[in-house]
């Protein structure tokens, strides 16, 4: 298997300037072979940019950069058609979806018609201008971040957009000696100039390919379902987790098992990571989010409440 050394070299090439976060620098490596987008969650300045940045160099990969404000447009984020007079004929002009990661700034800033244009993007992998369909290219990733404390001026992503996202993840400030050398190291030349790329298109796509091959077997997948129906049955959720969110919790489980050079899916591999990719999918009941009940603590409840042997580690 190739994934493993794959994204080994990606975490340890990304975690050059995003210093003591291995583990959520694994998560989008997670996303990037299985197909899937993540939502960055956190403060200004912890690092989104850089992240998404520092992971487009490392694997080798077209990065555009889309700063989101309630005045973008969606012929901002697809492209236009634009009536060239030399030819007398109308000639596009791509948009930054077409790119291979996406990073969608502040994504809550723009509005529900501008979020609404990526929704094709992120699940269909193609975008339809003036009724012609072109195709996105593999593989493609949608970086989105948004502030968790400000939400003067924005527009809350709804549920349909959320559900897009493979994972959330939050970066968190860092520990104080990592932050130390931070402070002691960066001066002067952005740190992701000096990044190089340590894998290229071609072989990420073989890589995804053999996490396609991972199993989940039968009581894996009943533990999956469990998991899912104890969401929608519990007492502070208003909505539960739909069945896409399974699969996408099946799909982030086979990548994180490839990477770790596993032909098959663990229970403790679905525990490792069902926070990440179930609470922004939940909608919790309004008391309970009155009480500061948070959908992660619920989703890490639930895990502790299904007994089962496991026999992986995350």
């Amino acid at each position: 298997m190739i994934a493993p050394a794959v994204a080994d070299r990606i975490v340890d090439n990304v975690e050059r300037v995003i210093v003591g976060k291995r583990r959520q620098i694994e998560r989008l490596v997670v996303a990037l072979l299985a197909g899937g987008h993540v939502l960055l969650e956190d403060v200004p300045g912890t690092g989104k940019t850089m992240l998404a940045r520092s992971l487009a160099v490392s694997a080798g990969l077209e990065f555009r950069r889309l700063q989101c404000t309630p005045d973008l447009l969606p012929n901002d984020v697809t492209g236009v058609n634009v009536f060239d007079p030399r030819t007398a004929d109308f000639v596009f002009r791509p948009g930054p979806v077409f790119s291979r990661i996406l990073l969608a700034d502040e994504v809550n800033r723009a509005t529900p018609r501008t979020q609404a244009a990526l929704l094709e993007a992120m699940q269909e992998r193609q975008v339809t201008i003036d009724g012609e369909t072109r195709r996105l290219g593999e593989p493609f990733m949608v970086i989105a971040t948004q502030n968790p404390i400000e939400f003067e001026g924005t527009f809350p992503l709804p549920e349909a957009q959320l559900d897009r996202f493979l994972l959330t993840v939050a970066l968190g400030y860092p520990a104080p000696d990592d932050e130390a050398h931070l402070v002691r190291t960066i001066s002067g030349r952005h740190p992701v100039d000096a990044l190089g790329a340590v894998t290229d298109a071609d072989e990420l796509i073989r890589a995804i390919g053999e996490v396609a091959t991972v199993e989940v077997v039968p009581d894996v997948a009943r533990y999956i379902v469990d998991v899912l129906e104890a969401t929608r049955r519990h007492a502070q959720v208003a909505l539960g987790a739909s069945p896409r969110a399974g699969i996408a919790l099946a799909g982030a489980c086979r990548s994180y098992a490839a990477i770790r050079g596993r032909e098959f899916v663990t229970p403790d591999d679905v525990k490792g990571l069902a926070v990440d990719v179930l609470a922004h999918r939940l909608v919790l009941q309004p008391e309970a989010q009155l009480r500061g009940v948070t959908a992660a603590t619920v989703v890490a409840d639930i895990l502790e409440s299904i007994p089962l042997d496991l026999t992986g580690t995350v």
